[in-house]
């Protein structure tokens, strides 16, 4: 009896949880960078620097995301835990830098970062509050410098074509981990280096080899463009 009313509530708890939209768990986070010169090289995006003029010729962050290994994932867990930006009051700087929106209209990146925490980093409130959630970030960001890697492979951002085995290669040889590329097409309908996606545990800590990788794919040959 006693562990039949211990299932109960388990399963009533968890009830609870899916209808507040609460976040159960997940395995792993995607770690996304975009390069911003194939964000405003193509047709799919209106491209509008910050206020603050033309953000670096460099990897900026796009999210952190949590997943699961079936290649599912959360969103919007928490709708009574808004964006909250003087909880990160003191990483502002650091974000505007690393994490800046490149959308249209222009913006200083609070619409961008909202809609990253509502989205995704609600579904990592249980582990990770909004200022950990940011700050962890900022620290991959850090932690994997994906520009520095490609460079040191002689794979520069000069509008010319490079092997997409190659480029895997350079970004494995700098981080340790095998990541997975994104490709769009410029106006001219070229495929080109847009993001790429590295996995994180669960806790935020350390980069692992992805468990699943996203859908879609990339020509052998891709663009990595200017910016």
């Amino acid at each position: 009896m006693k562990f039949k009313c211990i299932a109960l509530i388990n399963f009533l708890v968890l009830q609870c949880l899916a209808i507040l939209g609460v976040s159960k768990g997940f395995d792993f986070f995607y770690f996304v960078q975009q390069w911003p010169g194939s964000y405003c090289d193509s047709d799919k995006f209106s491209c509008c620097y910050p206020p603050t003029g033309k953000p670096a010729a460099d990897f900026s962050i796009h999210g952190l995301w949590p997943n699961y290994r079936n290649g599912s994932y959360p969103q919007n867990c928490d709708p009574n835990n808004p964006f909250n930006e003087s909880e990160t009051s003191d990483l502002i700087s650091s974000m505007r830098r690393n994490w800046p929106s490149l959308s249209c209209p222009s913006s200083s990146g609070e619409s961008f970062w909202s809609h990253e925490w509502e989205k995704h980093g609600t579904c990592s409130e249980s582990l990770l509050d909004q200022h950990s959630y940011f700050q962890t970030a900022l620290t991959l960001r850090q932690q994997t410098n994906i520009l520095q890697s490609l460079k040191s492979a002689g794979i520069i951002p000069d509008g010319g074509s490079y092997s997409l085995a190659n480029i895997k290669d350079a970004i494995k040889n700098g981080t340790g981990y095998t990541p997975w590329i994104e490709c769009n097409e410029d106006s001219s309908g070229n495929s080109q280096l847009y993001q790429v996606y590295l996995c994180v545990d669960s806790s935020g800590s350390n980069l692992i080899e992805c468990p699943v990788f996203p859908k879609g794919k990339c020509g052998s040959e891709i663009e990595f463009p200017t910016f």
